[in-house]
Parts: C-alpha cells; structure tokens; sequence
C-alpha cells in the first residue's frame, strides 16, 4: 500500500529523472532508502553519457547503496523508481535482496514488474520482493512523454 513516504521518496526519484532530461537521457530516477527510509542511493540514467548498457537509474542506486552500507545485500532496503524495472534491474533487485520496490509508470514494453514479466515476485526464486505501483504514475509518465515527443 501507497504511503506518503513513498510519494515522497518518489518526488526524490522524479527530481532525479529531471535531470536525466536535461543531460538528455531517458527520464527515469530511482532512490534507494534504508529501513529507516533515509535515502542511502540516487540515481538516474546515464546509458548515454557513459556509454553503459547498464548505467539504468536503479543499477546507479543500488550500485551506490551498497557501497554507503559497504555491503552489496540490500535486504530491508526500498527501491523507488519512476518507472516500472526492467528485467536486468529487477533482477538485480532481486539479487541484491530488495525487499521493497516502489515505481511510478508502468512501462508496457519492458517492464519485469508486473506488466511484461513479474520477476520480484516468481515463487520459483528464493527472494521476494513486495511491490507498490503507480506513485505518482501520472508525473512520471509526462516526463517520459515529454522526452519521447522530442525524440522523434
């Protein structure tokens, strides 16, 4: 269930896709918070800048994270993201044992949350993760609108 936690944290993960935007990346930011729910990782997409196929806005998070809590288990850790996780970032979640994963925007086309795939939540894997759709959906889907009309 939605909390005004997570909206809050979202708004942190929708500042973030804000600046992606403007570096000309794909509008999506996460955060990572701790179980106290302070914000221990940021991110946003750097595919382009980088030039890694990887450098998606929860992998950046989480990559940070771990590194704030010197241990690559993130187990009692929220991932919020503005758009729904693909399967290479949920997956990644998974594996860093996320327990909670908040997103905006459903993404039809890639999302392993839910819409396509739901990998944080397949019986047949030994983690789990609790899942909340939809925060602020509608702020982040004009992001991503906003950048796709200007790109094509």
């Amino acid at each position: 269930m939605e909390s005004q936690a997570d909206r809050e944290a979202m708004n942190s993960a929708l500042d973030l896709a804000r600046s992606a935007l403007k570096l000309g990346e794909v509008p999506v930011g996460a955060v990572v918070l701790n179980p106290d729910g302070v914000i221990i990782g940021r991110g946003f997409n750097t595919r382009e800048a980088d030039h890694d196929p990887m450098s998606h806005a929860e992998i950046v998070a989480m990559r940070q994270a771990a590194a704030s809590l010197n241990n690559w288990r993130l187990d009692q850790c929220t991932l919020v993201v503005t758009l729904e996780p693909c399967t290479m970032c949920a997956g990644t979640a998974m594996q860093a044992r996320i327990s909670r994963i908040v997103f905006g925007a459903f993404d039809d086309k890639a999302g392993a949350v839910g819409s396509l795939w739901d990998v944080v939540r397949d019986r047949r894997l030994p983690h789990r993760a609790v899942v909340v759709s939809g925060v602020l959906a509608q702020d982040a889907a004009e992001l991503l609108a906003e950048f796709f009309n200007r790109h094509r």
